[in-house]
């Protein structure tokens, strides 16, 4: 036996020699596949949701009457709440004026008074908005004030730039000067923030479309014409 045993044991590391290079050569298994494939990570970054519209909200009425251009059937209406020395504003201006001149009297835009606290000549440009609103000449004093952002906003005194403004649009520049440091056009800043506020407004631009707020990222010209493209197609009125 004790001779044997030499050979035995020759034969069984051979053996497991063998086995393991059969072992080490032969195609994964199906199993195997499965187990790596599922370790491995995604073809790519997962897409994030498309932003949707929030849901409707009524809130308090704010300012009365409210400045709006459009008709009053009007199948898609934008509410603006703005501050007229915010950047940001000032960038979106172009945009809705853009969106006017496409979609016509299928759109109304309402702008509500928001000045915000940290711009110090946010409320004496709101004050001067307010104030031709009561010559009926709102849209113009807007217009205004927005396409000359980038000068009157650095300016130490704003209010000569404002009386000259008013003189620009053709208005009685005596009655402009009592009516911007009017309780009626403080009433009308401060009914618009009470509006705001009711709504969860709390910065700048801040847009609703038919009562429901446009995330912020959807305010870009492509994004907001989908949008109201959208909303005329769900009302029928889509040409």
């Amino acid at each position: 036996m004790k001779r044997i045993l030499p050979f035995i044991i020759i034969l069984v590391v051979l053996g497991v020699a063998i086995g393991s290079v059969v072992y080490m050569t032969k195609p994964k298994s199906a199993a195997n596949e499965n187990v790596n494939q599922s370790q491995a990570g995604p073809a790519g970054p997962t897409p994030s949701p498309a932003p949707t519209l929030g849901p409707v909200k009524t809130g308090d009425p704010g300012s009365d009457p409210p400045h709006t251009a459009g008709p009053a059937n009007a199948p898609v209406h934008i509410e603006e709440f703005g501050d007229f020395e915010c950047p940001p504003c000032g960038g979106f201006h172009p945009i809705l004026k853009q969106m006017q001149e496409e979609f016509g009297d299928r759109l109304r835009v309402t702008f509500r008074e928001f000045p915000l606290a940290n711009h110090q000549r946010a409320i004496p440009a709101a004050s001067a908005a307010e104030a031709a609103g009561l010559q009926n000449k709102f849209w113009e004093m807007h217009h205004m004030i927005y396409d000359h952002q980038n000068e009157w906003k650095l300016a130490f005194d704003v209010q000569p730039v404002f009386e000259g403004y008013a003189k620009r649009i053709g208005l009685d520049v005596e009655r402009f000067k009592r009516d911007m440091n009017s309780d009626r056009v403080e009433q009308r800043i401060f009914m618009d923030g009470k509006r705001a506020r009711s709504l969860g407004v709390n910065s700048t631009p801040t847009v609703f479309m038919n009562n429901r707020e446009v995330p912020f990222q959807l305010l870009p010209p492509d994004t907001l014409r989908v949008l109201i493209l959208d909303e005329l197609r769900a009302t029928g009125t889509q040409k």
